[in-house]
């Protein structure tokens, strides 16, 4: 990185210096060698992480107002409804895929930071995957997992779910769960466990599912994780549903929301 080359260089400019023009003792000049290398790391690191969050909050506010925009003609359809729940998805789905890849485009900017700022490029895997994930662009989220910074439960959760659209065998999907779930905190294991759990329960892995739900119960106190202990615990396996979570569930794309079909009713005065 050009920040850690010229670090080095204004540290061993500034301890020579010293040293040979100031007649510094060599423990001096090599102290404020490093002090200066030091401060240059610092003074360099917070310009830098400045600008990459000013970068970054441009891609947030293209989201923002896609969201907006998308949710006042949500508001606009309680007056003129659409033709059809189907009409009405394929909409929803058409606005998000234009300001989701307006914000795609815009995570190009960070590129420009590739040899000043370590791990850019996998910052921008992250949102990228992200991104394509919100759009269904799956052979984009497969070329981007591998470089992707998979820390938050989330994006953990993400590539479980990732594995289990492309049958990946359940040995893989438990070690990639067991590993994220070992390092959470108290609540932080919620959507890794509804997921993984869900993804025994569609294999038929019963038990295994109920002694995952047991373990991930010893760190949480779900409702959701709770109901679906107690459903497997007395065999109503078909009762299993993750729909407690919300949005937070449905946006691993595993299943769909049940939207209902509501018929107008008539007005008489």
């Amino acid at each position: 990185m050009i920040t850690l080359v010229i670090g080095v260089l204004l540290g061993c400019g500034t301890g020579a210096g010293l040293h040979y023009g100031c007649d510094c003792g060599w423990g001096w000049s090599m102290t404020l060698g490093i002090v200066a290398f030091g401060a240059f790391q610092v003074i360099t690191g917070l310009f830098l992480r400045k600008k990459v969050m000013a970068d970054m909050q441009g891609v947030q506010l293209i989201m923002v107002e896609g969201q907006k925009k998308l949710q006042a003609k949500i508001a606009r359809w309680q007056f003129r409804p659409p033709s059809s729940v189907q009409a009405a998805q394929k909409e929803i789905a058409d606005d998000t895929r234009v300001f989701v890849k307006e914000a795609l485009a815009q995570t190009e900017v960070l590129r420009k930071y590739r040899l000043w700022v370590p791990m850019i490029d996998r910052q921008m895997a992250t949102a990228q995957l992200q991104l394509c994930w919100m759009i269904k662009d799956f052979k984009r989220v497969d070329e981007l997992m591998p470089k992707a910074m998979l820390i938050e439960p989330t994006m953990v959760a993400m590539k479980l779910a990732r594995m289990q659209m492309n049958d990946a065998p359940i040995k893989d999907i438990t070690k990639v769960y067991e590993k994220a779930v070992s390092r959470l905190k108290y609540n932080q294991n919620v959507l890794l466990a509804a997921c993984y759990s869900w993804i025994l329960v569609k294999r038929e892995l019963i038990d295994e599912a109920f002694k995952a739900l047991t373990a991930a119960l010893k760190n949480s106190d779900n409702e959701t994780l709770k109901q679906n202990h107690e459903h497997l615990m007395n065999n109503r396996v078909a009762h299993f549903s993750n729909s407690g979570l919300g949005d937070q569930w449905y946006s691993l794309l595993l299943e769909e929301p049940k939207v209902r079909q509501q018929r107008p009713r008539s007005v008489y005065r």
